[in-house]
């Protein structure tokens, strides 16, 4: 049985984030979502005005839940199947360290590797051949993740946001 991610305060601050960063972008700009779960992010987005929205996931079942609210979200991991270009790319990865004692089902949604930063630096290394030249990146991370290989893009913290365990960090990133 897979599980979708259910949007939790990681989804609402990258949400809220969106919501006062992109009020200004032109509507027309192409979007993806990578990882896109519960489709949150989409239908904020939507909602919002813009209409050029597409999404990955490797997850059957939030695939289906986004197909369901009308959005075009196909299979990937990560930029595997995608060969187009984008404005605005987002991502929420799973960003905390490996735990050994949490199971392989849930940990597929939460750890991002030994540090946290495996799937973050993958995708960093994919994402720059799929931003448009003046294109940005909105990537939410924390504090506990360690490693993050930056050196590609420019960066700039657009919030951050204490946790009981954890700082929540949202960054816009160029190249």
């Amino acid at each position: 049985m897979s599980l979708v991610y259910e949007p939790s305060e990681d989804s609402y601050l990258l949400q809220e984030v969106l919501m006062n960063h992109l009020k200004k972008r032109s509507k027309k700009i192409k979007i993806i979502e990578i990882g896109t779960g519960s489709g949150i992010q989409l239908e904020t987005l939507k909602k919002m005005g813009f209409k050029n929205l597409s999404g990955v996931d490797k997850n059957e079942d939030a695939i289906n839940l986004c197909k369901q609210k009308g959005f075009e979200v196909i299979w990937s991991n990560l930029f595997s199947n995608i060969k187009e270009k984008f404005d605005l790319i987002i991502f929420n990865p799973p960003y905390l360290p490996a735990d050994k004692r949490e199971d392989t089902e849930s940990a597929i949604a939460t750890s991002g590797g030994k540090n946290g930063s495996e799937l973050i630096n993958k995708f960093l290394v994919e994402a720059k051949t799929h931003l448009e030249i003046k294109g940005k990146i909105i990537l939410l991370v924390s504090n506990l993740t360690k490693g993050i290989d930056w050196e590609r893009y420019t960066k700039r913290l657009l919030v951050e946001k204490k946790l009981f365990f954890e700082k929540l960090e949202v960054w816009e990133l160029k190249l």
